[in-house]
């Protein structure tokens, strides 16, 4: 077994989703996600991809993440809003409760433990 792993969209196919319909806001986003990792202990890589849309967003894991291209905007409960564009990094801690808005199709790499 390789002890690297490219983050290479074209090896699998995305599964395709939407926001839970008590969560939309606005639009009809669509999700494109590419999970090209699942490790030990809860832990998942690889690409995500959503068109425009808002929805409300509640994360009980911890997430990273690398804006590839697009924009959105996300939102916490409390007013903070944080405005994502090519080349901003994130942390999203567990607990966070707010919205993602995707503005222009917005796509990321991302790593996630639960």
């Amino acid at each position: 077994m390789t002890k690297t792993l490219p983050l290479d969209i074209l090896a699998v196919e995305p599964e395709i989703g939407r926001p839970a319909e008590d969560r939309l806001i606005a639009g009809n986003p669509e999700f494109r996600t590419w999970n090209l990792e699942e490790a030990d202990g809860g832990i998942y890589a690889g690409v995500w991809e959503s068109t425009p849309g808002k929805w409300a967003i509640r994360y009980d894991e911890w997430e990273y993440f690398n804006i590839l291209s697009g924009h959105s905007i996300v939102t916490s409960e409390d007013g903070e809003v944080i405005e994502l564009k090519a080349g901003d990094r994130l942390i999203i801690r567990p607990g966070f409760r707010g919205t993602w808005e995707v503005v222009e199709t917005t796509r990321k790499d991302y790593v996630i433990r639960l």
